[in-house]
């Protein structure tokens, strides 16, 4: 089962979203989700294997310019993430359904994703989920 994400659901989508974000406490998690949440333009969805949450997806509008796509706005996937222990089932790509169907309904006409270059399980599933790739790049910082 695969349920939209309410604000009594942000501490269950805290939990699993550390176990990939790992440089966030769950309180920061939390509180970040929370306003998230609240914009009309964000959604969180849970899957649940028999009433444990197993694994969330985080996707957005997103209306600035997103590589590779022709139209505003586009629905974009911001996170998925499924239980180490629940990978292989399929659930990764139900959570993308439900976000493609939540972006159709917004009125976007394209999805687009991203993974850093390094995390080639992400590439792979993007693949498999019918994702092409648009560019690659690499993003530089200095201190002033």
């Amino acid at each position: 089962m695969i349920k939209s994400g309410e604000e009594k659901d942000i501490l269950v989508l805290a939990e699993l979203a550390v176990q990939m974000w790992e440089s966030h406490s769950v309180g920061e998690m939390a509180e970040d989700m929370a306003e998230i949440m609240a914009r009309e333009d964000a959604q969180f969805f849970i899957k649940y294997e028999q009433d444990i949450p197993v694994g969330f997806a985080q996707c957005q509008l997103r209306h600035d310019y997103v590589e590779g796509t022709e139209s505003s706005p586009v629905g974009y996937l911001e996170g998925i993430f499924v239980r180490a222990e629940y990978r292989h089932r399929g659930y990764a790509g139900e959570l993308l359904r439900e976000c493609e169907k939540w972006a159709r309904e917004k009125g976007c006409r394209e999805f687009a994703s991203d993974c850093e270059l390094v995390n080639e399980e992400s590439r792979r599933f993007h693949m498999a989920m019918g994702f092409s790739e648009a560019n690659r790049i690499i993003c530089f910082t200095k201190e002033l």
